[in-house]
């Protein structure tokens, strides 16, 4: 039952099916940290900067940061997340798949590695990479911390999100965008699409 989970979960190297929680695999050193993929969205990004603000200096891994569309990382930027990023040297990756595709960018070989992505194969991200799946709120504390946290140290700097959290979680939409919003007065929809999906909506 999901009342019973008081502790992140993780997905241990290398099987998306391992789940263990955070308590079994604290204390393990992380080198890099993946947020990115799909299955995150602006409120993920949000909040990994908000914590990464609290951090002054480079952080002790290498983190990677891919917003999935160039929606988002437009709306990153112009509310100031991007320098966030790279005041504690993130790497920021072109939105898309980056590091989760396998084919693109690879962590160094050997390394362990935790990430925000659906899969964690062994050798998908780089040749003899340890990879652990989790959200990108726990994978933020990874890269300031260096390790798997404690479900307490975790706990100590997911709580500073709880104030702001309305804000930091709001979704993005299209017509939120002035440049999309620009961009769509200008499509013309022919009569005939209009009526085919007038059809289907009323079906």
């Amino acid at each position: 039952n999901m009342d019973e989970i008081t502790e992140p979960i993780v997905c241990c190297p290398n099987d998306p099916d391992d789940a263990k929680l955070l308590s079994e695999e604290a204390g393990r050193k992380v080198d890099e940290v993946f947020i990115g993929s799909c299955m995150t969205n602006i409120g993920h990004f949000r909040a990994a900067g908000k914590l990464l603000d609290q951090y002054s200096g480079q952080l002790p891994t290498r983190l990677w940061i891919a917003p999935p569309t160039k929606m988002d990382q437009e709306k990153l930027t112009e509310e100031g997340y991007y320098a966030k990023y790279g005041k504690v040297g993130a790497r920021t990756e072109m939105p898309g798949c980056s590091l989760c595709m396998g084919n693109q960018a690879r962590v160094a070989d050997n390394c362990t590695v935790v990430s925000t992505s659906t899969r964690n194969f062994p050798n998908r991200l780089g040749k003899g990479a340890d990879c652990y799946l989790a959200s990108a709120e726990l994978a933020a504390v990874c890269s300031v911390v260096g390790k798997l946290p404690t479900p307490e140290e975790y706990m100590k700097y997911a709580s500073q999100l709880e104030a702001g959290k309305d804000d930091t979680f709001r979704y993005l939409n299209f017509n939120e965008v002035d440049s999309y919003v620009e961009a769509a007065d200008d499509v013309k929809i022919p009569d005939d699409v209009r009526e085919a999906a007038k059809k289907l909506q009323a079906a």
